[in-house]
């Protein structure tokens, strides 16, 4: 991005992250296969990323931890309140699409 210094781009970064992040947080009726499956991502891959960004920053965070930024609550609970079990045509294609590691 041309006239935008590595700070400005950081902090803009970030804000878009954590407006993700938001966003994730009200929308617990979308599924994390369905996500998925339609971007070869979920809230449990952004945790993990996170979890990666800390890393490199040389800190550690618990993969427990890192979940329960992304998530808002322990992953337990959300799961208890939020996650249904998955279709078999959710599985179907989660298994066709195979999402690589993240």
């Amino acid at each position: 991005m041309s006239g935008i210094d590595p700070k400005t781009q950081t902090e803009l970064e970030a804000a878009a992250f954590r407006r993700l992040v938001s966003h994730l947080k009200t929308r617990s009726d979308v599924q994390n296969i369905d996500l998925m499956n339609l971007a070869g991502f979920c809230r449990n891959c952004l945790a993990n990323w996170y979890q990666d960004a800390a890393k490199v920053d040389g800190r550690e965070i618990s993969k427990d931890a890192a979940r329960e930024f992304i998530y808002g609550e322990p992953y337990k609970d959300w799961q208890a309140k939020h996650q249904k079990e998955a279709t078999v045509e959710q599985k179907a294609r989660f298994e066709k699409a195979k999402p690589g590691e993240h």
